[in-house]
């Protein structure tokens, strides 16, 4: 099945008559409306794994982070090769072919995860330069203009650490509440952003941080204190370039907790966001659902499910995504692709995959001599890299009918 030919003819009588059409969204009460006040209800995916690479979507459960992952690549094939792997999986994994087959689903949206080195100098999976970041945006949005989608920028990394976890690419802790240097060049890297795109309205808002605050830190609830206010910060310097797009604020530990919030008229154009997960579990319980529509109904705002999928049971996702139209509560499933099942579009492991660049990642490389004797074939491990990086081309990738049917989409 060629997925990219299937796509582009099934989109192209439509791509002409959706592009150039979208105006500017903004809130109304507890809705999303368009510039003549029809109702805009969140339905899509996010582009996970692509410029903020989860060591779970390679198998990995030591390298959990992209740095991590950085590192074990170079000490198994080299630095040169490391960086050449990097470049080929970010020219791959999300093409113009991906977004046309979200669009033909029916969905509406993408939420982009992006890491705030993207658009600082430094080094980050061999892409430099703060023009990077732009650059990879820029594709997303003429992709999406082009097919009639909208796309929320996350930044799902921020300065310093936003959660404390592998999350967020950090240290361990959450520094960005901690230091008002990486403070500052948070509020400066959106500010940048917003005043790029500030006139597209393909842009439907700036999703501010995510999954903030680990509950695994043991001061917790005094990072809680400062949670809304370094948020606010972020806002005021969007605002002094950008005054139309949404602003769409996190909820903390893992977008769940919103006792954090009280300054509810901060801006009249706010959305918050909740993430709810059950991996694996098959019994749905509505509760967090219900919790997460009474918070929105006493902050008088939008709520938005940013984050919820990894479970085996299409019934569990047809039941979450029906709670959520019921509550009101737009949604964005997590990913759109990854290896194996449970997604929007699947695609396999290389073979042996597991049995070298796995075993390389998990087994002890804690000093040169144990990393030396663990490398496996180099020629080996650079073959099952390239072939990753084919099979996660959207001509490879398999759609999930029935996951598809579930949010109540289309397979094209």
């Amino acid at each position: 099945m060629n997925l990219t030919r299937l796509v582009l003819l099934s989109v192209l009588a439509v791509v002409g008559c959706v592009s150039g059409r979208q105006g500017f969204l903004h809130v109304q009460g507890h809705d999303i409306v368009d510039e003549n006040g029809g109702k805009f209800f969140i339905r899509g995916t996010n582009l996970g794994h692509w410029l903020n690479p989860e060591g779970y979507m390679f198998g990995f459960g030591k390298c959990s982070s992209p740095h991590l992952i950085d590192e074990m690549i170079r000490e198994l094939v080299g630095p040169a090769a490391a960086k050449a792997f990097w470049r080929a999986f970010k020219d791959n994994y999300i093409t113009e072919a991906d977004i046309a087959f979200v669009a033909a689903t029916g969905a509406n949206t993408v939420r982009l995860p992006f890491n705030y080195r993207l658009f600082t100098d430094e080094d980050y999976l061999d892409l430099t330069g703060p023009g990077d970041g732009f650059r990879r945006l820029d594709d997303v949005v003429g992709w999406c203009r082009r097919h009639g989608l909208r796309v929320i920028l996350d930044m799902h990394d921020c300065p310093g650490g936003n959660t404390g976890d592998n999350i967020d690419d950090s240290y361990g802790d959450a520094w960005l509440f901690k230091d008002e240097v990486y403070e500052r060049q948070y509020c400066e890297i959106w500010r940048r952003i917003a005043a790029h795109y500030a006139d597209e309205p393909v842009v439907l808002g700036y999703d501010l941080m995510n999954e903030p605050i680990s509950s695994r830190l043991k001061d917790m609830e005094t990072l809680n204190r400062r949670l809304e206010e370094v948020q606010l910060r972020a806002l005021e310097a969007i605002r002094t370039v950008d005054t139309r797009h949404i602003i769409i604020l996190a909820g903390g530990q893992w977008n769940t907790n919103f006792s954090v919030f009280s300054k509810f008229d901060c801006d009249p154009n706010v959305v918050y966001e909740c993430h709810n997960y059950a991996f694996g579990n098959p019994n749905y319980d509505d509760g967090a659902v219900k919790g997460f529509a009474a918070f929105r109904d006493k902050a008088g705002k939008p709520m938005y499910m940013g984050e919820t999928g990894h479970n085996p049971s299409n019934d569990w996702y047809r039941q979450i995504r029906v709670s959520m139209e019921t509550n009101n509560i737009g949604w964005t499933f997590w990913p759109l692709k990854k290896p194996g099942s449970s997604s929007w579009l699947n695609f396999p492991m290389p073979e042996g995959w597991r049995e070298t660049i796995v075993a390389f990642a998990e087994t002890n490389r804690s000093s040169y001599a144990a990393i030396q004797a663990a490398r496996p074939d180099q020629a080996k491990a650079q073959r099952l890299l390239d072939e990753y990086v084919e099979n996660c081309k959207a001509e490879h990738c398999r759609p999930d009918a029935d996951y598809l049917s579930a949010l109540g989409l289309k397979t094209p």
